[in-house]
């Protein structure tokens, strides 16, 4: 039993300030922030799919799984008890989240993961870009992708297709020397990657996908605009042949903005690709 997607995600940063102007005026996320504290955004006719909360770590803080249904949250929770990673209630967290019931656990990285079902529809509050973003890929992909670093990636791998249901995509090898294993849970390419590194800090990146090449095109000149630091040039990956660039975060991070991806089918074969990209995603001089 797998999840449906990956529902949301929240970042923990000190500079919230900064992440306001990045995700709204960058991003072309619609704010939808209730003023407690926390900042939260939306993308699509969900309540929210990216909050960043007031703390120190600058870093990936939690991650939520949709599960779809009761019967199905009741499975997944077995398997991960199966490898001794009990979930546990939070009614007051689930009413936080705007879920009818959440479920959490720690990863072996110690993430927090929660899995949930029947995420609020904000549908009378509809999504209007204050970039005028013609729209994101989400659904039954969910918010888009993240890249994880993990201390043990037997173990983190164990987590998430035995505990979680996801499914080998692809591999990369990085430089000769890194390798990147990638996972999907749905028809997206992959919503999850990941790499090895004992720093301890959980996220290399996450991506959110547009609608429209336009997009892609008018954010990598708001990006210059704004003054943002690019990670990359534009390019397009070997494997998922998305199209997209890359530029850091206020938490230091990256985020990829991208189009174009491939997805998964009944047909799909597993891949191994000796580098990362095509053309381009290169880094700037």
């Amino acid at each position: 039993m797998n999840v449906r997607c990956l529902g949301y995600i929240g970042i923990e940063s000190e500079n919230l300030l900064a992440w306001r102007e990045f995700c709204s005026e960058f991003l072309g996320l619609m704010d939808v922030s209730d003023g407690t504290g926390s900042l939260r955004f939306k993308m699509d006719e969900q309540s929210w799919r990216l909050a960043i909360e007031p703390g120190d770590k600058e870093d990936l803080a939690f991650m939520g799984f949709d599960a779809r249904n009761s019967d199905q949250l009741a499975r997944i929770s077995q398997q991960l008890s199966a490898l001794g990673y009990p979930l546990t209630e939070d009614l007051k967290l689930a009413k936080s989240r705007q879920v009818a019931f959440l479920m959490k656990t720690l990863d072996p990285d110690g993430l927090q993961i929660e899995l949930y079902y029947g995420a609020t529809e904000n549908t009378e509050q509809m999504f209007l870009s204050p970039k005028a973003v013609s729209g994101f890929v989400t659904g039954d992909q969910g918010l888009g992708h993240v890249v994880l670093y993990t201390k043990n990636e037997a173990e983190k791998y164990r987590f998430y297709s035995q505990g979680l249901g996801f499914m080998l995509s692809d591999t990369i090898l990085m430089g000769g020397k890194r390798q990147l294993t990638f996972l999907h849970c749905n028809p997206r390419h992959h919503t999850l990657a990941l790499v090895s590194n004992p720093a301890g800090t959980h996220l290399n990146h996450f991506m959110l996908q547009t609608e429209s090449l336009n997009d892609i095109g008018f954010a990598f000149d708001r990006a210059d605009n704004l003054g943002l630091t690019l990670s990359t040039t534009l390019g397009c990956h070997t494997n998922d042949k998305m199209v997209s660039f890359y530029t850091k975060t206020p938490s230091g991070f990256d985020v990829e903005f991208g189009y174009g991806a491939r997805i998964i089918d009944e047909n799909w074969s597993v891949a191994h690709h000796n580098s990362a990209s095509i053309w381009g995603h290169k880094r700037p001089a």
